[in-house]
C-alpha cells in the first residue's frame, strides 16, 4: 500500500501489506536474551529516528549501533532519566519532525508510573505521531517481572509485535507474531526470523 510506512525489514513489510500506517504506535515485546534489539536497529533505516534509551547511556547505545553489522539508519540518541521519566519522555517525543520514527528502549520504566499519567502520555504520543505522520516503537521487555502497566501499553498501542523463542530439535527458533494490527489485518501465522548479524525472515511459514 502506498500510504504504508516501511518497518525497515523488507520481507516483513510484505507480510504486513507494505508496512504500518502513518501514526502507528507499536508495542514490541521481546525477551531480553533474544537478540531482539537487531529488529530495533533496523527500524531506524527508513526515516529520521530519535532513539530514546531509559537504561543505558547514549554513548552505550551509540557504540552498539557502530558495532552491529545490521543495516541501520543514523538516529539521534537521547537519554530519559528515571526522575520524572514521563515528562522527560514527553518533552523528547515532541521534538520529532514530520514522517519520522521515535523508539523508547525499553519502555518498562515508564510502565511503572502512575496509571492515569501513563495513559495520558500514550494518548499524547499517539496524537503526535498521527499529526506528524510518524511511527512510535515501545520496546517492552518480556520478563518474569512484567511492569504493572504492560496491559495498558498493549491496549493503547495500534500494533503489537511479539517475539517468541522456541526450542526445536536442539535449536532455538525465533518467531514474530502480530496479534494486533489496528487499521490492518493481524498476521494469521507467525513469521520465522533468524536473528544473527541482522534480521532475516523465512517466508516459507514452515514453523513446525
Amino acid at each position: 500500500m502506498d500510504d504504508r510506512l516501511s518497518t525497515g525489514v523488507d520481507v516483513l513489510d510484505r507480510e504486513l501489506g507494505g508496512g504500518v500506517p502513518p501514526g502507528t504506535v507499536i508495542a514490541y515485546e521481546a525477551p531480553p536474551a533474544s537478540q531482539g534489539e537487531l529488529l530495533l536497529y533496523e527500524l531506524t533505516r527508513p526515516r529520521p529516528t530519535l532513539y530514546l534509551t531509559t537504561n543505558r547511556t547514549e554513548d552505550a547505545v551509540r557504540d552498539a549501533f557502530e558495532a552491529t553489522n545490521a543495516p541501520t539508519g543514523d538516529p539521534r540518541f537521547g537519554y530519559i532519566p528515571a526522575a520524572d521519566s514521563l515528562e522527560n519522555a514527553r518533552r523528547a517525543f515532541r521534538s520529532i519532525p514530520e514522517q519520522s520514527t521515535v523508539i523508547f528502549d525499553p519502555v518498562d520504566a515508564l510502565e511503572r508510573a502512575d496509571r492515569a499519567r501513563y495513559e495520558n502520555f500514550l494518548n499524547e504520543l499517539g496524537n503526535h505521531v498521527r499529526n506528524t505522520g510518524s511511527v512510535a516503537v515501545l520496546h517492552c521487555l518480556d520478563t518474569d517481572n512484567t511492569p504493572p502497566l504492560r496491559g495498558t501499553t498493549e491496549h493503547l498501542a495500534d500494533v503489537v509485535f511479539q517475539l517468541e523463542l522456541e526450542e526445536a530439535a536442539g535449536d532455538i527458533e525465533t518467531q514474530l507474531t502480530v496479534p494486533k494490527f489496528r487499521g490492518g489485518a493481524a498476521l494469521e501465522t507467525p513469521v520465522k526470523l533468524t536473528l544473527r548479524e541482522r534480521v532475516q525472515v523465512d517466508t516459507s511459514r514452515d514453523i513446525a
